[in-house]
């Protein structure tokens, strides 16, 4: 039997909480500079290195910075929590409930949340691959030649991130908070001292030059907003993150330190483009001073791979919610810590994205290339964000109309002009992020579908439990010692297991347990609300277990310690019996698409085992299959 998953974190200082938040929250927008002004001005876009554009670029940078992240996200969108936690996935779980007396928004606030959870496992693919990209490509800028491997230099570093991952980071990631630190104190350094160079940069805090640069170079003017958004790559980390450190930790440490040296980093790499427009072939490194370069490159790398950490670890957490909800097959989860809230391991997600990610790494070669794509991913996820926060604002928090309109409307127009001019890079290599994005939410969708025509189909065929019962207990047949556990989808059903038990075997146990694992939409739900019990008479005992949706079951352990004082179980004298659909594309057309029948059987087939994933002792497990064609 395992030990339960860690539920709630130990209390912790401010301060350190704030740290802790400097590497988990802030790595990904921490590493933005790294690209961020390069591709701004890259002159692809047809738009003239001089003094104007300079500093229009850069106030654009800063008011996108403030409008998007300060506003939005910090001042926003992080009341909207589920019970403390954040993320797409939980957001759309508040939202859905948010609308549940509203059916003709249901439809639209689903799709809307689960491609803004599709795109997110496009981001989670490109981050890593372009931060340790821009980080290596460092040392470029100190070698002879630009024969240097790039390459195969970022594709150990993945590989060995990639690989640490099933033995947790709990060891490593007491580094996280002092490394990034020291890297945003850098950040903040380099651009003091490129700006006391060039003080009249500080001009592009008038947002009069953003105004202009966003509307004076004709179309130019549009397809460059999809590189100014790199700045804000990142911040939905902001949300979903802050169930682990809480709103005043992750609020203070973009306040106190990371906003100040974005800002600084950004406005000195413009100081010196505008004193020497050659440097614009790596602007970060070069504006440190070189004898600075190389503990940099390391500092960057170290950087980007907690960056990349914080990525990796957000999509185990999405993959986990998502099976929660109804929205994935299962898949086997790891606990990788016994102290250390949200620290998880999903194999088949880890090895996916390593492949995934070292593909994109050869494919594209640098990280100006995957620039190119990278914008797609973010704003989608954002948009998505911004349009789910309306309902809850509106339904949940019941605010006026107008207002609610005007609190999200102002960001659903900025994150859709950001938006569609990344979708001006769709042939660039913006295809990629669509692609990723349509795969997930295919497969997303047609398990969901799946998922909901199959229980109609066994709905059709199902036995209401209390008539059986009472037919039982008129017409008994045999009853053999022991407790016998039968899961069923509806608490009103009898499960299919039960049928095919007594139609084969002709028996019942003393004790029968039916138990229902119900997900609710909140994070969690703590042992105290865990049961709910009803016994039926003559042996027979109704459960259900609840759960919230970033929880794993653990049957087992519930049964055994949460249920022991109202209804005790021996392990040894317990038998699971578990429902197991094969699934079939009917014949001669009917029922679901052909293609999506073929693509839910299949994975059906290949999810996770159900008693693994329940975590029941696997020598008390009996599975009783029911062929199902849809």
């Amino acid at each position: 039997m395992r030990a339960p998953p860690i539920v709630s974190a130990p209390k912790s200082s401010t301060a350190a909480l704030t740290l802790l938040a400097l590497g988990v929250v802030y790595g990904d927008i921490g590493t933005s500079p790294l690209y961020a002004v390069k591709e701004t001005f890259n002159p692809s876009h047809g738009i003239p290195l001089g003094e104007a554009a300079i500093l229009g670029g850069l106030s654009t940078i800063f008011w996108i910075l403030m409008i998007v992240v300060s506003l939005k996200y910090v001042t926003l969108v992080m009341r909207a929590d589920n019970k403390g936690e954040g993320g797409i996935m939980a957001l759309l779980a508040l939202a859905s409930a948010a609308v549940r007396e509203q059916p003709r928004w249901r439809a639209s606030v689903m799709t809307v949340g689960v491609l803004g959870a599709s795109l997110f496992f496009g981001d989670a693919v490109l981050t890593p691959a372009i931060s340790v990209l821009s980080a290596v490509e460092g040392l470029q800028v100190g070698a002879a030649s630009e024969e240097m491997p790039i390459v195969p230099i970022a594709g150990g570093v993945l590989v060995a991130l990639f690989l640490i991952q099933q033995r947790g980071t709990g060891a490593v990631g007491r580094l996280f908070g002092p490394i990034c630190a020291a890297w945003f104190l850098a950040l903040a350094a380099a651009g003091l001292w490129n700006i006391a160079q060039h003080p009249a940069v500080l001009a592009a805090l008038d947002p009069q030059h953003a105004l202009r640069f966003v509307t004076g170079y004709g179309v130019a003017s549009f397809v460059v907003l999809g590189s100014v958004l790199l700045a804000v790559t990142g911040a939905e980390a902001l949300y979903a993150d802050m169930g682990h450190f809480g709103k005043r930790a992750v609020r203070i440490a973009w306040f106190g330190l990371v906003a100040p040296a974005l800002v600084l980093n950004y406005f000195g790499q413009g100081a010196l483009l505008l004193r020497d427009p050659a440097a614009l072939a790596n602007p970060f490194y070069l504006a440190f001073p070189s004898w600075a370069l190389y503990p940099m490159v390391a500092l960057a790398t170290a950087a980007t791979v907690i960056a990349s950490q914080a990525t990796i670890s957000g999509a185990f957490s999405v993959t986990q919610q998502a099976v929660q909800l109804g929205f994935l097959p299962r898949v086997i989860i790891q606990h990788t810590s016994e102290s250390t809230l949200g620290q998880i391991y999903v194999p088949a997600v880890n090895w996916l994205l390593l492949g995934a990610v070292l593909a994109v790494v050869v494919g594209f070669g640098s990280s100006a290339e995957l620039a190119q794509a990278y914008g797609v991913a973010v704003m989608g996820t954002m948009l998505a964000t911004t349009f789910l926060t309306f309902f809850v604002v509106r339904y949940s928090w019941r605010l006026p109309l107008w207002l609610c309109l005007g609190a999200t409307g102002i960001f659903i127009f900025i994150e859709t002009t950001l938006l569609s001019a990344a979708l001006t890079k769709v042939l660039e290599g913006g295809w990629l992020t669509l692609a990723l994005g349509a795969l997930v939410f295919i497969v997303m969708v047609t398990w969901r579908r799946g998922r909901a025509l199959l229980a109609a189909r066994l709905r059709q065929t199902s036995v209401p439990l209390k008539p059986l019962i009472e037919s039982l207990l008129r017409d008994p047949p045999a009853r053999v010692p022991g407790t016998a556990v039968f899961f069923a989808a509806a608490v009103d059903a009898a499960p299919h297991a039960l049928l095919h038990n007594l139609n084969h075997n002709k028996v019942l146990h003393e004790r029968v347990v039916f138990l229902t694992i119900e997900v609710v939409d909140e994070p969690k739900v703590e042992p105290a609300q865990r049961i709910a019990l009803e016994q039926l008479g003559s042996g027979f005992w109704r459960m259900t277990l609840r759960y919230g949706f970033m929880q794993t079951p653990d049957v087992a352990y519930d049964l055994t310690e949460t249920s022991r004082r109202i209804l005790p179980f021996d392990m040894m004298t317990t038998s699971f019996f578990l429902s197991r659909q094969i699934v079939a594309p009917a014949a001669g057309g009917r029922g679901a698409a052909r293609w999506s029948a073929r693509l839910f059987a299949a994975m059906t087939r290949n999810a996770g085992n159900a008693a693994d994933y329940l975590n029941l002792p696997p020598n008390r497990v009996i599975e009783l299959g029911t062929k199902v064609q849809l």
